[in-house]
């Protein structure tokens, strides 16, 4: 079984070939150009280096959201285009737990932190029981002193992944009162591999969708959304 999994989520853009319980191809970039320029030459990089063909796929995995609203748009329309295509279903992951499955078997608390800007992070906490991955918190958007408070009420050593560190491990350094480090940079961030591999696992477990249903999952409202219901509110008060 094959599955083709994709991630735009963040500033990586990165593709990957997963067969069974072997990855076979990925591709990872994150170097200026935009997720719209870089997506689909790697996917035919990948595919041709392998030399699968498209009625092979068994599914298409996609890294769902949280993350940026241009990437998972652009993400989700790749995928949702190629599954129709090929009549395959599409397996929503949640990125989140692309970046925290990167530290399997990790025995800290695992805490993936991307940057959502104005202050906050978008974030979960997850554990690792045996060859499980626990999910202690559903994903959301908070505050870094929000998050902060609640690692420190945890007591537990902490390890963080994801594009977050580098905007607040200063803001971090001076809140934490509990053991923490951060992961390198070779697992840090979105890796499609691992999108792949979760979605291999979602998918025998039967969690996929048809391809016209999926949505990527955002969190919270856009800027130009935001901006738009601001508009509307000011006109109402005019009326």
């Amino acid at each position: 079984m094959i599955i083709l999994a994709l991630d735009s989520s963040g500033q990586t853009a990165s593709a990957a070939i997963v067969e069974n319980e072997i990855v076979r191809a990925e591709y990872t970039t994150d170097y200026k150009k935009t997720h719209s320029e870089t997506l689909l030459p790697m996917l035919d990089e990948i595919t041709g280096r392998v030399g699968i063909s498209k009625n092979e796929i068994a599914a298409v995995a996609i890294s769902a959201g949280p993350g940026s609203f241009t990437g998972l748009r652009i993400g989700s329309a790749t995928a949702k285009g190629i599954a129709m295509a090929l009549d395959i279903p599409v397996v929503e992951v949640p990125t989140l737990e692309v970046l925290a499955f990167s530290l399997w078997g990790n025995d800290a608390v695992v805490c993936p932190i991307m940057d959502a800007r104005r202050d906050q992070v978008y974030n979960a906490l997850f554990r690792f029981e045996g060859d499980q991955m626990v999910r202690l918190t559903k994903d959301r958007a908070l505050g870094i002193d929000e998050l902060a408070e609640e690692l420190n009420g945890l007591q537990k050593r902490v390890v963080f992944c994801g594009d977050g560190i580098i905007p607040y491990r200063e803001k971090l350094e001076e809140l934490l009162l509990v053991e923490h480090l951060y992961a390198p940079a070779h697992l840090a961030r979105q890796r499609a591999a691992s999108c792949g591999v979760l979605g291999m696992r979602y998918f025998r477990e039967g969690k996929a969708v048809p391809a016209a249903e999926h949505v990527p999952v955002y969190l919270r409202k856009s800027q130009a959304e935001r901006e738009r219901e601001k508009k509307m509110l000011l006109k109402g008060d005019r009326a």
